[in-house]
Formats: C-alpha cells, sequence, structure tokens
C-alpha cells in the first residue's frame, strides 16, 4: 500500500484517530509519571487537549486544509493543560502553520511541518529540558528531514518515523536519571507516540471509531469550577467582615507586640493574616466588629487602605445571582423575548488590579478569597485548568490588570499562554508553584503599589517559602535513592521527596524537620478533605515542643488527595 499524498479529509481522520488512540491510554501513561502520586496526570492533561481540538475537527464537514489547521491550532491552544498539554498544543500550532499553506500534504510538507513543530514547541518553553516530549519530538522531525527526499510513500516515512521516535523515548531514562531511577519512559513522550501511532493507523485504513463524543456531566463538573448552590446557601459565616488594612507604624513593632496582636485579633475573629516589617503592618480578620480590630491597630500607628466587606451580603448576593442563572438556564427557547433583548446593564467601571487564583479545597479556597482573590479557578495538581479556563476566569474579573497565580508547576505554561492571547487587560502571571507560594503572593500584594513594584515584591517573597506536601505511592518504586513500596506515605518537597514511611505523623514530622532551618520562622499547617482539625493540632504541637522558636499556625485546607500541605518560611 502506497499513499503519496493525503488531503484535509484524510489528514482530519488521522488527527482525530490519534487523539482517540491517546484517550484510550491515558491512564496507562498517567501511570508513567515519575513520583508514584495518586493524581498523576500527564495522559489526562493531554487527552484533554487534544480532544478539545479533536471536537472542533469532527463537527467540520468537507473541510480544507486551512480551516482543518485553525481548528487543531486553535482548539488544541484553548484546551491545553498542564506542561505537557500545553507542549502538545505548541507542537500542533507549529505543525499546521506548515499545512495550511497547502491543499495536499506529501513527505516533503509533512517533513517540514514536523520541524516547524518542534521549533514552536521549544520556543514556548523557558528551559527546555532533554528527556521529554520535546526530545521525542525532535528526534522524529530530523528523522523525517533525513528520509524525506529517499521516499514518497507516506506509509513508509512515518513508519520510519515512529520507529525513530520509540528509539529516542526508549533513551529517555538515559537523558533525565530521575526516569531511570523510577523506571519508566518519559510520560509525555509516551503520550505523542500514542497520537503518532492512532494516526498511522488511519493512514492504513484500519477500522477505527471516529466518532468524538461530548464530554459526560461528571467529566464537565470536574473540569469546570462549579458551585453547589444549596451547599453555598447553607453554609454558615461565623463572621460576617471581612477586614483588612494596613498599619504605617510609628516605630518598629516587636515579636511580642505582634503575638500579641494575632492573639487579641484570634479573640474577636478568625481566618487571621498578621505580617509585619518595619514600617508597615497588613492586617486581614474575618470578624463581626471591624471596629475592635481597627482600634488595637491604631494603638501601633495610622492606618490605611481600609477594606471592610460583608461577607454574608456578598454570599446571598452570590446565591441569588446563581439561582437566577440556573433559572434562566432551564427557561425554554422562545420564552421571556422580550426580557432577552433588553440591552445588558452597563459594566461598572474596571478596577485597578484584580486577581485569578488556582485553588484545591474548600477551606484554600475561603483563604484565598479573604485575601482579596475575585475569581477562583478550582483544579490545581489533581485537575490542572485549560487555557480556556484561565481565559474565561480574566474575562469575568472587571480589572485593568489582572494577576494570576497558579499555585501549581504544571499550570504556569497554560496561565503564560492564556495571558498571551489577552489584548484588553494587562495579566501578570506570579509563578507560584504551590498554594503557600499563592498565599504569601498575596500577603505581599500592596493595593497601592504599581503592578510592576507588586509584580517584583511577589517574585522575590515567593522564593523565601518551603513547601511540603503529604499523600501516598500508588506503586513501587525508587526515586531520589528512597525506596518506596504501594501505600506507602511520601513527603515531598519542592526539589523531590523528602521522607517516606509506613506511619502517616512520623512521616510529615521528618518531612517538617527537612525544611526547617535556622531561618525558620513560621510553620503552616492546611489539613486535607481526610484529616480531622485534631490530627493537624496533634503534629502542632509536637513541632512547637520540638522547635520552640518556631510559629505554627493550623488551618483547614479541605484538599484532596493531599493530607497535608505544609508551608515553612
Amino acid at each position: 500500500m502506497e499513499i503519496t499524498t493525503i488531503n484535509a479529509e484524510a489528514l482530519g481522520k488521522a488527527f482525530l484517530a490519534g487523539a482517540k488512540n491517546l484517550e484510550a491510554k491515558k491512564e496507562w501513561i498517567n501511570e508513567l509519571n515519575v513520583f508514584p502520586v495518586p493524581d498523576g496526570d500527564t495522559g489526562t492533561n493531554m487527552s484533554m487537549t487534544i480532544m478539545s481540538a479533536a471536537k472542533e475537527v469532527a463537527a467540520m464537514k468537507n473541510p480544507d486544509m486551512k480551516s482543518l489547521a485553525k481548528a487543531i491550532s486553535s482548539g488544541s491552544l484553548r484546551g491545553a493543560r498542564g506542561n505537557s498539554g500545553v507542549i502538545l498544543s505548541q507542537l500542533f500550532r507549529g505543525f499546521t502553520k506548515i499545512i495550511a499553506e497547502y491543499d495536499e500534504v506529501d513527505v516533503q510538507v509533512l517533513s517540514d511541518a514536523f520541524q516547524k513543530a518542534v521549533e514552536t514547541a521549544y520556543k514556548a518553553v523557558m528551559k527546555p529540558k532533554e528527556g521529554t516530549i520535546l526530545t521525542v519530538a525532535k528526534g522524529m522531525a530530523n528523522r523525517a528531514a533525513e528520509i524525506c527526499d529517499e521516499t514518497n510513500d507516506l506509509i513508509a516515512f512515518c513508519e520510519e518515523v515512529i520507529k525513530e521516535g520509540d528509539h529516542v523515548l526508549g533513551k529517555t531514562p538515559d537523558m533525565l536519571p530521575v526516569l531511570k531511577q523510577a523506571g519508566v519512559v518519559d510520560s509525555g513522550g509516551q503520550g505523542l507516540m500514542q497520537v503518532m501511532k492512532g494516526a498511522l493507523d488511519s493512514l492504513l485504513g484500519k477500522e477505527i471509531d471516529y466518532e468524538i463524543l461530548a464530554p459526560t456531566k461528571e467529566q464537565t463538573k470536574a473540569s469546570e469550577s462549579s458551585y453547589n448552590i444549596e451547599a453555598q446557601a447553607a453554609q454558615e459565616i461565623k463572621f460576617a467582615y471581612c477586614t483588612q488594612f494596613l498599619i504605617m507604624l510609628d516605630r518598629p513593632i516587636t515579636t511580642k507586640q505582634e503575638n500579641g496582636f494575632k492573639e487579641y485579633l484570634e479573640s474577636i475573629g478568625d481566618s487571621i493574616v498578621v505580617v509585619a516589617d518595619d514600617e508597615i503592618v497588613k492586617v486581614h480578620v474575618h470578624t463581626n466588629d471591624p471596629g475592635l480590630a481597627m482600634q488595637r491597630g491604631l494603638t501601633y500607628g495610622s492606618l490605611t487602605t481600609i477594606i471592610i466587606e460583608n461577607m454574608k451580603l456578598e454570599r446571598d448576593e452570590k446565591i441569588s445571582a446563581l439561582k437566577e442563572k440556573k433559572m434562566q438556564s432551564q427557561t425554554p427557547s422562545g420564552a421571556n423575548q422580550a426580557e432577552a433583548s433588553e440591552e445588558p446593564k452597563e459594566q461598572e467601571p474596571p478596577k485597578e488590579m484584580g486577581f485569578i487564583s488556582v485553588s484545591i479545597g474548600d477551606g484554600i479556597n475561603e483563604i484565598f478569597t479573604g485575601l482579596g482573590v475575585d475569581y477562583i479557578i478550582e483544579g490545581g495538581q489533581t485537575m490542572n485548568p485549560s487555557t480556556e479556563d484561565m481565559l474565561n476566569a480574566i474575562e469575568k474579573v472587571n480589572a485593568k490588570t489582572i494577576f494570576i497565580l497558579p499555585n501549581n508547576k504544571n499550570i504556569i505554561l497554560a496561565a503564560n499562554q492564556a495571558a498571551s492571547l489577552v489584548e484588553d487587560k494587562k495579566v501578570i502571571v506570579i509563578p507560584t508553584k504551590t498554594i503557600p507560594q499563592g498565599v504569601t503572593a498575596l500577603i505581599n500584594y500592596i493595593p497601592d503599589s504599581t503592578p510592576e513594584d507588586n509584580e517584583e515584591r511577589m517574585n522575590a517573597e515567593i522564593g523565601a517559602v518551603k513547601t511540603g506536601q503529604v499523600t501516598y505511592a500508588v506503586r513501587d518504586t525508587v526515586i531520589d535513592d528512597k525506596e518506596i513500596k504501594q501505600d506507602d506515605y511520601m513527603g515531598i518537597g519542592d526539589a523531590g521527596i523528602l521522607s517516606v514511611g509506613q506511619e502517616l505523623n512520623t512521616t510529615v514530622l521528618d518531612m517538617i524537620g527537612q525544611l526547617i532551618d535556622e531561618d525558620s520562622a513560621i510553620v503552616t499547617i492546611y489539613y486535607g478533605e481526610e484529616m480531622k482539625e485534631e490530627d493537624a493540632n496533634a503534629i502542632s504541637e509536637k513541632l512547637l515542643a520540638e522547635y520552640p522558636d518556631v510559629e505554627v499556625e493550623v488551618h483547614y485546607g479541605g484538599q484532596p488527595i493531599y493530607y497535608y500541605v505544609i508551608s515553612v518560611e
């Protein structure tokens, strides 16, 4: 069987076959993640990225090459999730730039498209690392350039390119020691190979189901931010007023004074954040009497940038709006046409600066909201938000400058990609890799400063935060010279696994012990949805006994998968 050219219809089918093959293999690819955590997500991210484009391609009738290229590029770009998904979208973006200029694709066009794909993807990554999906893509592109003059047969050409891709994939453990130690090949590279192999099956005429199904309600709920209206309405708000202000100090505040101020705030409210330097104290508290908090603050200096928000009123307004939106969505088409034709209400003038944050649990959501976040994207490690999710959030925040806090290293690329697509607002991505870094960035935000000054300050401060996360292993492996058995507890730091054990508290304390040094002042414990407050308090008491000079705070995080998220500053 020899094929020398393919048209847009045939290439579209090959793309859909590649997408379906990746979708079918996503769980296997997830298991190739180096860290054996229960939320390994490379396969899921790549699958959701390509399926976003596949839906657009499947909906096309009689496409030409230009329209097909646009559907693949824009669909994958907006659906991109996680580092692997963003890189995959950039490979498609470069690939389609070439094919869009032709009515049919032959070996030479395909080779040129591979070259452009790799060039585009490498440019999108600030510090490209070899032994990854990029290396596998480059190996195939190089092989394509070598043999494009040797044959006109697309089948033989693709078979040889895929053979080289498998060869390079097999060598990735030699390029990245962490892969070799874990006994796996690069998961992103494996995902790319499944796309290529599915596409080749289509060219070979194998029987393939090209139907692209709409996501189920469960999948939609998992991949989008949503609110349970009844649960929100029933939620008790113990302290009604979110109170924030700055104290311009008359003289530097002592540690004893700062601790005394915190204790006073704890007696009148919760969700307390007090951050002091030699000139300013930033205060955040939920309380039923903001005046008491401000009166105590006045004993240290003058107050400025005072913000008081009635959270009960805001909650009721949000619930009312959500119920109205729900009713409208249930109204049959054609009804209330007069209402639908009314001019929309004029939007409020935009504020100067706003915040979008990725979050991972009810408690973390509340903390971020209390610190001034305008829009929360639920997701984080268990479900990386897409570029489209970021763009939707940016559209909903009515501000001239918007800061995005990804709070996960696997989301930063998608956030940057979204920022590059926005023209009517200034979008600044603070490259926060963990929830504690996001909290620190918000605490160090000064409303009266310029966006540039705030960006510089937040970027400087997040580097001083150490993060530890505790979960369990889903398979046996060896990482960082630590032998890990399935179901072992793991304490994961910023750069790797710090502790492994069969007893949870011992593992947590061992991890924290490695994070604390002579400069550490505060340890914050965010306990997850499976843990109880008394469990976290027991860890806090042991830390206070062992490290008397360190302050320990305990907050409900409500995060899934991770028993504890720990911040050390």
